[in-house]
């Protein structure tokens, strides 16, 4: 095999396995610590660090690491936060999430140079344009990374129905505090306590999704290639005269540019319905209604749609212009958040729970295609 390409499939087993962990916990933080918001609070720690961290922090590791191992040090860091829900509490988990958002820059930052280096690389070696063969690379890389989002939400969907526990039915009085009319009740919480699963069951998953994380790091250290290259080393040598202050204000310069200030918005409300959607739709509807059992398996829809979608959406984008596709992206949340409101979950309507998680994937595979093109940003990494 071309060691170009086994280098890129490493990357990208590499982050299913560690996605395919953080994934699944990220969509049961709202669930599983519903207590005074501590679930949801560590998922807005994670963010607040990570703006921080892509800073500075990125062209630092990776100048003094490489790009190799700036990858498998992060993946560490995702551990942390696997190992911080062991025993959560403010004093663990927010500690943890602060390290998984310092992780998370520099992580995205390692692979996307990555890729883009090993691209130019086989393009130099092959003849062929530099541009496509990067655009091949990351096409295979997001078509193996995003299905993590399916496997991660099927595993804690398999070991929490293996509760003995008989799941009781949710009284007719609590349905009506789930949904848009969440009374900020005790109402999730005793669905959860209730029909939830057992510590064992949890301490079980943590222990599979922590495993995950580990395999991702071996993975990357063992079979990964330390990437050697001209354009590496001139990268190395400019980030070496600059300061950290100029790297640090250089993040700032981009708002000279009008084209970025535009994205500002579209990227801060893709942040926002991506929220929305693991935090509040897991806790207020899913699991208010069905139980948190449910919870992957409804997330597993989402993902898929995200998937398929994003792959449609990408190609049929040179025809149909990006305008068309925001419009039929802000109508769909629209239409979904207009019928969240109006909706009562009821646990009688259970393919409706998997139809708006669908459509939710079909909007959110428009944000990320569209905004993360090389035509509207001169980036192709997601930061997840």
């Amino acid at each position: 095999m071309e060691s170009n390409l086994k280098n890129v499939l490493v990357i990208s087993f590499g982050f299913l396995l560690l996605f395919t962990a953080y994934g699944g916990l990220q969509s049961l933080q709202s669930s599983l610590h519903s207590e005074e918001g501590l679930g949801v609070a560590s998922l807005s720690v994670i963010y607040a660090a990570l703006i921080l961290s892509s800073m500075f922090l990125p062209p630092i590791l990776i100048k003094k690491l490489g790009c190799k191992w700036t990858i498998a040090g992060s993946m560490c860091c995702y551990i942390a936060y696997s190992l911080g829900n062991f025993y959560a509490s403010w004093y663990t988990l927010v500690p943890a999430s602060i390290i998984l958002g310092l992780g998370g820059a520099p992580l995205w930052s390692a692979k996307c140079t990555y890729l883009t280096i090993a691209g130019n690389l086989y393009a130099q070696k092959a003849g062929k344009i530099g541009r496509d063969v990067i655009n091949q690379y990351f096409g295979l890389f997001f078509l193996i990374f995003q299905s993590s989002g399916v496997w991660g939400n099927l595993i804690s969907s398999l070991i929490f129905g293996q509760t003995t526990t008989t799941v009781a039915e949710v009284s007719e009085e609590d349905l009506m505090c789930c949904g848009a009319y969440d009374c900020m009740t005790n109402a999730t919480a005793n669905t959860t306590a209730s029909s939830g699963p057992t510590k064992t069951l949890i301490y079980t998953l943590l222990g599979v999704y922590t495993g995950s994380g580990v395999l991702a790091v071996l993975l990357v250290a063992l079979f990964l290639d330390q990437i050697k290259d001209n354009q590496a080393e001139r990268e190395t040598e400019k980030m070496q005269t600059q300061s950290f202050w100029s790297t640090f204000l250089a993040t700032f310069q981009h708002l000279k540019d009008k084209r970025q200030c535009l994205l500002i918005p579209l990227t801060m409300y893709s942040g926002f319905e991506q929220a929305f959607l693991a935090g509040d739709y897991t806790k207020s509807y899913v699991t208010c209604a069905l139980g948190i059992h449910f919870v992957g398996y409804v997330m597993i829809s989402f993902s898929a749609a995200n998937s398929l979608c994003s792959l449609f959406f990408g190609k049929i984008s040179q025809f149909t212009g990006r305008k068309a596709l925001f419009a039929l992206a802000a109508i769909t949340n629209l239409a979904c958040i207009i019928a969240l409101l109006l909706w009562k979950p009821h646990p009688n309507q259970l393919a409706v729970f998997f139809i708006f998680s669908a459509l939710w994937g079909l909007a959110d595979a428009i944000w990320q295609t569209q905004t993360n093109e090389p035509g509207v940003s001169r980036s192709a990494c997601i930061v997840d």
